[in-house]
């Protein structure tokens, strides 16, 4: 007599670890600017995925093993919404990884994440501590060689700001005084901006544009308004001009008779 026998049950990778996406505001804006900004820069490519405290599962059948960077970029995979990330299903892990360091993950961040990157196949690994107080310099820059991570020298401005450069992305990554993060894209000379700073550069444009229309028209209104004072005063200096040389007609008249008589 034959056994039935059950499929084995589908694993279950879960699409949360239940962990908040920030620990304070410095974190969390470092973190939606950079998933932001790179989704924007990205937007065009449909072969580059971006994405951010996303659970990545690197051991088929194994949900217990994952890890959630805080940003990465993955090239030559779909640009598609995702509940989480299977390496094996995908083909590749992330070429970039940014982690942004709190009071509760930075000690993670520089001695368990490295390895599991490095496995993972992460050409650049950066850390960004906003507020200063965790990693000494603040921002820090790792690229795999032969697959151990390499520190990467970071460029100091006179007014203190950070300066690393990303081959993998081509752009730079700037931690300026404050606790500032910026994108900088060296082939423009531009910082990249995300939604609410584009949105507030473009207001700003038209604020602009409408200061500049209200002056122009302003301008051309005075120009006209002068303009008709001018011939105002042309038209009363040519009267005046104009009865002078009647009165100067009428005495030289008048004068012409006295000496007749």
């Amino acid at each position: 007599m034959s056994r039935l026998v059950r499929p084995p049950a589908a694993i279950d990778y879960p699409s949360s670890d239940g962990k908040p996406l920030a620990e304070n505001d410095a974190q969390l804006h470092a973190i939606l600017y950079a998933v932001g900004v790179l989704r924007l820069h990205y937007a065009e490519r449909p072969d580059v995925y971006v994405s951010g405290d996303l659970l990545i599962y690197y051991e088929e059948g194994n949900p217990r093993v994952s890890v959630a960077p805080d940003a990465f970029v993955v090239f030559g995979v779909e640009d598609r919404v995702r509940m989480n990330y299977k390496v094996w299903e995908e083909g590749k892990g992330p070429d970039f990884v940014l982690e942004v360091a709190s009071p509760n993950t930075w000690r993670e961040d520089v001695e368990r994440k490295p390895a599991v990157y490095a496995g993972l196949g992460v050409r650049e690994y950066f850390l960004f501590d906003p507020l200063g107080e965790h990693l000494a310099p603040r921002l820090q820059g790792h690229r795999l060689v032969d697959g151990a991570y390499e520190p990467m020298a970071a460029v100091e401005s006179i007014d203190r700001t950070l300066t690393l450069a990303s081959e993998v992305l081509g752009l730079e990554l700037r931690a300026k005084p404050g606790g500032e993060m910026r994108f900088h894209e060296p082939a423009v000379g531009r910082d990249l901006l995300g939604h609410e700073e584009t949105h507030a550069s473009w207001r700003a444009a038209e604020v602009r544009a409408e200061r500049q229309a209200t002056a122009r028209a302003t301008a051309e209104m005075r120009a006209e308004q002068e303009a008709t004072a001018r011939e105002a005063a042309e038209a009363r200096a040519e009267q005046e001009a104009t009865a002078r040389e009647a009165a100067e007609a009428r005495v030289a008249e008048l004068e012409a008779r006295l000496r007749d008589d």
